[in-house]
């Protein structure tokens, strides 16, 4: 390499040249590509499309011309990027369901809102909208500034004058270097009423601006939940909102609903919303859906979702606002760019910089305008002077040689300057008639006035103010329309009441294929041991009755998945069936996956701090967590149990942290011992072992010992029996427990392991739907080493299901016999059997 060679190479530091570089490109895509002006709302790419089409007259009221001619325009001129991009740009510009307030007047195929593309260039055709010519007016006019475009050939502007607030009306998403804009559209006549409320009291409140701007206007419409993220977004800068499609429920004369969705959430792909729901009743995650179509046409939006008639139309409608794109949240990011350099700003300061700039934008459009007056008048007053010394520069003018002897004449005999000189020069023969002469000084004094009244608005900031006010209305009269997003404050971000709903005693039922519902209490009424009992509730084929509980509407309902998973719900937000119905899909109720089952239903009255869950799996891990971890679970649920691979969570209790537990097995093995033996732990841990299975045994059961309690045993062919808890002693966890039932083929192997004091009712439900209840007084107290006895006469391959205990119910004759007569006048109901009491 020669010494001149090595003598222009240069030694870097390549993380500091990195570290430049990187900050270089960065401040280029902030400034020149993603970032709005606050001035005018506009990327470079805007402008410069907006700008080509001014120059190239493509205005609004010219004909259309090919989009690829403006593109080409653009991408040659101003804008060094692909084709492509600006196209799609201009597109957008020119889809009604993302500009609220078109820029750009398309003529053809410009997408839809299903998310069909735009037909090809060469295919469409585009000129200026109405509304964007007010963003090109007075560029002529020396408003704003030019710079050189990217190889100096050209001039582009700087800002666009943009006589209404563009920012705020049309909104701006973009996604920078380390930072990103997401600012909402804006209904435009309550964006120039907040200009006009700034410009005239530069110290009112945001909370006084949001009396006028309330808050975001989407183009698609639908429905804003609540103000505290509009007031946040306003106030900081940065915020949230929740949009919600705007929906409303039919009732056909069949008897069945229907929710029709007549508006979307801003950028809602419709056609994904539709497959969206598709795929969730497809899954199974959303049952009670028996058809969907889009009945979409020229006339507005349709989407028609046809509810099975045993379905709950309100549930329904508020999971498919949890799971699918009919709510969406808005995240506000109010980032643009102040002066090249990006700042969050919050309402006010965008609405001020916006008046400052057209306080500019006046100032130099009427300093423009009393240079052309004063430059006419000037021109005028030479006019003048020639008028009244016709003869003399008439004369002047035929003695002179030339053109230049007569200017020279001119300026030194009359005191005129070059241009009055000239324009005397170039002034045509008719100018010397009376009324010519007439018009020179009729203009000339209004031109005078001209000067005087522009020269007064420039000494003046309030005169300016009020140009700017007058054009603003003038706009506002031409384009505004009526606000098409609606802010929904009332019930919707209040809890609800619960005062107003009554208290009162429910029976809840899980089946296996996961229908909810709830009862009063009173629907069953207590029977022998041995009846046949009543119908509990219909169901499918192949599904059954999995859990029964007593609670009271006001409770919180926590249920546990076997999963490990924990979800909640209020006692009066499950929905109420007639006895004989199946109920309502529990997915409908719980965002629970799929493969996830409920197996444990917890209610609670307060959350202390004091009590703890206790939990069991089926390989025998016991685990206690304070209640209190509890108290706020998100709708998506919370881990309550980590459990191993291969196990699931069989039960859980609510305890004082004083209790005795009881873990019963399969085969008839059952261990007692202190929960204290369980250590706290946290939400999330596995928990420790409770019981030492052998290999083909698992857990079917765990309970609180209380007190003068006895162990009660059910087998799955249904007998039963009843054991003194004196009859096993206290180990500690991790044993192998003791024998509590003799299992053989007549009994079957245990289905349940309760425990009882005898102050309750006995519910037992069989696979089959049939549900008896009875005095557990009525059962026979035996040993450990017993079978016991038959509860209920069970059909051939039908076994016992679920079992439930349930505080006694104490009936008088009266109220049986009404119950009776109206079982009687239930077309409904089941025959009442031989055994049933009356």
């Amino acid at each position: 390499m020669s010494e001149n060679n090595m003598s222009s190479v240069k030694e870097i530091n390549i993380s500091q040249e990195m570290r430049t570089s990187f900050l270089d490109y960065a401040m280029s895509v902030i400034v020149s590509r993603a970032l709005p002006d606050v001035r005018d709302g506009l990327k470079p790419v805007h402008r410069r499309i907006l700008y080509a089409m001014n120059d190239l007259g493509m205005t609004s009221d010219k004909p259309f011309k090919k989009s690829a001619r403006i593109v080409g325009e653009v991408i040659g001129k101003y804008h060094p990027h692909g084709d492509s991009a600006v196209y799609d740009t201009m597109v957008r510009m020119a889809q009604d369901f993302n500009f609220r307030y078109m820029l750009v007047d398309g003529h053809g195929n410009f997408g839809s809102v299903d998310g069909d593309a735009a037909a090809a260039m060469r295919y469409t055709e585009a000129r200026m909208s109405k509304i964007s010519m007010e963003l090109i007016r007075d560029i002529n006019k020396d408003t704003i500034d030019y710079q050189d475009n990217y190889d100096g050939s050209e001039r582009e502007p700087v800002v666009l004058p943009a006589r209404f607030p563009n920012l705020l009306v049309n909104g701006a998403a973009g996604i920078a270097v380390g930072m990103a804009t997401n600012i909402p559209p804006h209904q435009l006549g309550e964006i120039i009423d907040g200009v006009l409320a700034v410009s005239q009291d530069p110290e009112l409140s945001i909370a006084e601006l949001m009396e006028i701007i309330p808050g975001p206007d989407f183009p698609t419409s639908g429905q804003i939940l609540g103000r505290s993220g509009i007031r946040k977004a306003y106030e900081t800068g940065r915020g949230s909102i929740t949009i919600r499609a705007k929906v409303e429920i039919e009732e056909k004369a069949s008897g069945k609903q229907v929710i029709l969705v007549h508006e979307l959430p801003y950028q809602v792909n419709k056609a994904r919303l539709i497959e969206k729901i598709a795929d969730l009743v497809r899954d199974k995650k959303i049952d009670g859906i028996t058809d969907l179509r889009d009945e979409s046409d020229r006339n507005g939006m349709r989407i028609v979702i046809e509810v099975r008639r045993d379905a709950n139309a309100n549930v329904l409608l508020n999971n498919l606002y949890k799971q699918t794109a009919l709510q969406t949240s808005f995240g506000i990011n109010m980032l643009a760019l102040v002066d090249g350099q990006p700042k969050v700003l919050n309402l006010k300061q965008c609405l001020q910089y916006y008046l400052d700039h057209q306080v500019v934008v006046i100032k130099r459009r009427t300093a423009f305008e009393l240079r052309k007056a004063e430059a006419r008048a000037h021109i005028l007053e030479g006019l003048r002077v020639a008028l009244d010394h016709l003869d003399e520069v008439i004369s002047l003018i035929r003695s002179s040689q030339t053109a230049e002897i007569a200017r020279t004449g001119l300026m030194e005999q009359f005191s005129l300057t070059d241009k009055q000189s000239q324009a005397i020069l170039d002034m045509r023969l008719q100018r010397l008639t009376g009324l010519e002469r007439e018009k020179i000084e009729e203009e000339y004094q209004g031109l005078v006035q001209l000067i005087a009244e522009l020269k007064a608005i420039l000494a003046d900031e309030e005169k300016v103010l009020e140009i700017i006010r007058e054009e603003l209305q003038e706009i506002k009269e031409r384009f505004n329309d009526g606000r098409r997003t609606e802010i929904i404050t009332s019930g919707i971000e209040a809890i609800e009441d619960e005062d107003l709903i009554p208290r009162e005693n429910i029976v809840l039922t899980l089946t296996h294929n996961g229908y909810i519902k709830r009862l009063p209490i009173s629907t069953y009424r207590s029977q022998k041991r041995g009846g046949r009992g009543i119908q509990g509730m219909g169901t499918n084929e192949n599904d059954f009755v999995q859990q029964l509980l007593t609670t009271s509407t006001h409770d919180t309902i926590l249920f546990f998945t076997n999963k490990g998973k924990v979800y909640r719900t209020k006692g009066y937000e499950i929905p109420e069936f007639g006895r004989t119905a199946k109920g309502l899909p529990l997915v409908n109720l719980l965002e629970v996956e799929k493969g996830e089952w409920v197996n444990a239903i917890i209610p609670v009255s307060e959350f202390a701090d004091d009590w703890y869950l206790f939990f069991t799996t089926k390989t025998g891990i016991s685990k206690r967590t304070p209640l209190s971890q509890f108290s706020n679970i998100r709708n998506s649920g919370l881990i309550a149990v980590n459990l191993r691979e291969n196990d699931e969570l069989i039960s859980v209790r609510l305890t004082d942290g004083s209790k005795e537990m009881v873990i019963g097995t399969k085969n008839g093995l059952l261990i007692r011992f202190p929960e204290n033996d369980v250590r706290p732990m946290g939400r999330t841990a596995t928990g420790v072992k409770g019981i030492n299975l052998d290999s083909e045994d698992e857990v079917v059961g765990m309970e609180i010992l209380e007190e003068d309690e006895d162990v009660l045993i059910v087998t799955r062919n249904g007998y039963g029996k009843r054991t003194s808890a004196d009859e096993y002693r206290r180990q500690s966890r991790g044993g192998k427990g003791l024998k509590t039932c003799n299992i053989t083929d007549k009994n079957g192997t245990v289905v349940s392991v309760k425990t009882a004091s005898g102050a309750e009712d006995l519910m037992l439900i069989t696979a089959s739907g049939v549900l008896i209840r009875m005095d557990i007084d009525g059962i026979s107290k035996m040993g450990r080493n017993t079978q016991g006895v038959k509860l209920i006469r069970l059909d051939e391959n039908v076994h016992v299901a679920t079992v439930a205990l349930v505080e006694k119910e104490e009936e008088k004759l009266e109220e049986l016999e009404e119950l009776a007569e109206e079982e009687l006048l239930n077309e409904e109901a089941e025959p009442l059997n031989e055994t049933d009491e009356t």
